[in-house]
């Protein structure tokens, strides 16, 4: 009797502890949430780090009002002066753009993201940015989805109830083929496995360690949250005062057709360096190439995420650079194999696409490098944001 009348007291004070702890913990998380939110307008034109890798930014941003996602690849983060967060930054017609996305974010790493967002893009307009470039590669590189590669992403897309076990499924089998990324989380590698496996044991399998997965993904959520709370209060700055758009006032976008044309007076046309190939001579290869590569899949993957959360993209397709590909062997008829098939693909899933077709040729569109946007062809892409997101058919 005296040992019982002991050990209550003890766990009564057990119980007080954990209550207390558990408290602190909730105050900690929604004072959290109220700083992100209320910081959003600093945040959301920035790019950084911890954004592109955590959560919580992209987040916050994906459950405002007016604020469009756009992600992308190495296209958003180019010097441009005016690349869509930089020519939103202010929003001056009634919105900002928030743009994740670096060097080597391809669809298999936009779709994690899509996957984990889950819920908060029911409704949602975002946007992404496709690079053609993508698929012209027989492999997706290593170190690209290595070094873009989210372990919070992944958990929470894996251990959440957004997707179902089918695209599940699909998406651990892709996983699985980079299993650098999973070293640090044995957890998520056997999760993964037991998805892809496809059989009905595995699934009773990972329903059971399910539990743990939550867990797990909860303590990277919280983590993610002290990371971002320390972002805000040591590198946040004011936010910029943002700008109202009256229904009359011509809006910056709308000027993007007359700066083509001086644009294209001061682009030189001057050849390639090297010997050209006669258009049209290596059609062959470029189609067998185009077809084979793994990014379609990839791609169908992230088109059937952004269907199962139920989101209202706008896939924007940088054009190819005709006169470069021209040059390579490439003829304007090979490369609308990849505008069709593209617009196939969109179509299936009936999602608004602009691939940008008619400036296949365009010289001022694309920089040097054949596959980033110069300032000119900024101003298209803002001006599809800009009418999308204001309920208007972009167009190209």
């Amino acid at each position: 009797m005296g040992s019982a009348r002991t050990s209550t007291p003890h766990l009564f004070s057990a119980v007080i502890a954990v209550g207390v702890a558990a408290t602190i913990l909730f105050a900690g998380w929604t004072a959290a949430i109220h700083l992100e939110r209320r910081t959003l307008g600093w945040t959301a034109p920035q790019q950084f780090q911890l954004k592109n890798q955590g959560m919580v930014f992209q987040r916050t941003a994906a459950r405002a009002r007016r604020v469009l996602p756009l992600y992308g690849s190495s296209e958003l983060i180019i010097g441009v002066p005016d690349r869509a967060n930089k020519f939103f930054q202010n929003a001056p017609t009634g919105f900002q753009v928030s743009a994740v996305g670096t060097v080597g974010a391809t669809s298999l790493i936009i779709l994690q993201k899509i996957a984990a967002l889950g819920s908060d893009l029911r409704g949602r307009k975002l946007a992404v940015s496709i690079s053609p470039v993508w698929f012209l590669m027989p492999a997706t590189r290593v170190d690209w989805y290595e070094g873009n590669f989210s372990l919070l992403a992944a958990s929470e897309l894996t251990f959440g109830s957004t997707v179902d076990f089918e695209l599940k499924r699909d998406i651990a089998s892709r996983m699985l083929q980079f299993p650098g990324t999973l070293e640090k989380s044995p957890l998520l590698e056997f999760a993964l496995r037991r998805l892809s496996s496809g059989n009905w044991f595995d699934r009773l399998i990972f329903c059971a360690i399910l539990p743990l997965g939550k867990i797990y993904m909860a303590g990277l959520e919280l983590q993610d949250h002290f990371s971002a709370v320390a972002h805000i209060l040591y590198a946040t700055k004011p936010a910029p005062a943002l700008q109202r758009q009256r229904p009359d006032r011509p809006t910056p976008v709308a000027k993007a057709s007359e700066a083509k044309i001086y644009a294209q007076a001061k682009v030189e046309n001057a050849p390639a360096n090297g010997e050209s190939i006669a258009p049209g001579r290596l059609d062959s290869r470029f189609r067998n190439r185009m077809n084979a590569a793994p990014e379609w899949a990839d791609l169908e993957l992230l088109l059937r995420a952004l269907a199962k959360v139920h989101a209202r993209p706008l896939l924007l397709s940088m054009p190819m650079d005709g006169r470069f590909y021209d040059q390579q062997g490439y003829s304007r008829l090979a490369r609308e194999n990849y505008y069709q098939k593209m617009r196939a693909l969109a179509q299936r899933y009936n999602f608004t696409l602009i691939e940008f077709e008619d400036h296949d040729e365009d010289p001022a569109f694309l920089d040097a490098k054949h596959t980033h946007l110069t300032q000119e062809g900024w101003l298209f892409y803002n001006r599809a944001l800009n009418d999308f997101f204001h309920g208007r058919v972009p167009g190209s």
